[in-house]
């Protein structure tokens, strides 16, 4: 749990800067909810990330965008079903492909488009009651480290936003290109430039 905690985690993490990298007002109104709720702390407690609404919005949208594991684990079916148009066999294995499901124009308005305000005073979460936003699964084959994985990314990303100012380094373009693979990752590595930030 803790090794797939880890590599979902840090690839969500370089998706999240990425995307806002590449959307400065999301950069800076996170970064500005983030600094607030913390003032002058020396450190992020737990109390603080639950008043970080916005923040949960962008790993939402993060997480949308960039499910890390696009193919959810296979399915087989125990009777014969049809769904829409299709006749399925009892004990065909089914893949859910969450990335297509996410993505899809039916459920969410500009789907390709990062919009983290889209999950503000809106009752869709994790825990995949949603079947149009399924991150880590749904039902009893949901993935266990769902809790886990989420407090880190919650944690790891409000000190990155809290401690630092980002920037791409000497200029480099932004590609949001995928390689697929068990998750999916940026074909080129993100290169930032932290600069420490000073109340």
């Amino acid at each position: 749990m803790f090794i797939g905690g880890s590599d979902t985690t840090s690839t969500t993490t370089e998706w999240l800067m990425a995307e806002l990298l590449k959307h400065p007002n999301a950069m800076k109104k996170v970064q500005q909810e983030v600094r607030t709720v913390v003032g002058n702390k020396p450190k992020i407690e737990a109390d603080d990330i639950n008043k970080m609404d916005y923040l949960k919005c962008v790993i939402k949208e993060t997480l949308r965008l960039h499910p890390t594991v696009p193919l959810l684990v296979p399915r087989q079916t125990s009777t014969a079903v049809k769904l829409s148009d299709y006749d399925i066999p009892c004990g065909t294995t089914v893949f859910i492909n969450a990335w297509a499901i996410q993505r899809d124009p039916t459920w969410w308005d500009e789907p390709e488009e990062f919009v983290p305000e889209r999950f503000e005073n809106n009752g869709v979460d994790f825990k995949g009651r949603d079947f149009h936003f399924i991150p880590f699964g749904c039902g009893r084959r949901s993935c266990p480290g769902m809790a886990f994985g989420v407090a880190s990314l919650e944690y790891l990303s409000a000190n990155l936003l809290y401690w630092f100012d980002w920037e791409l380094c000497g200029g480099e373009n932004l590609d949001m290109d995928e390689v697929y693979g068990i998750t999916v990752s940026k074909k080129i590595p993100l290169h930032v430039l932290p600069t420490s930030f000073r109340l």
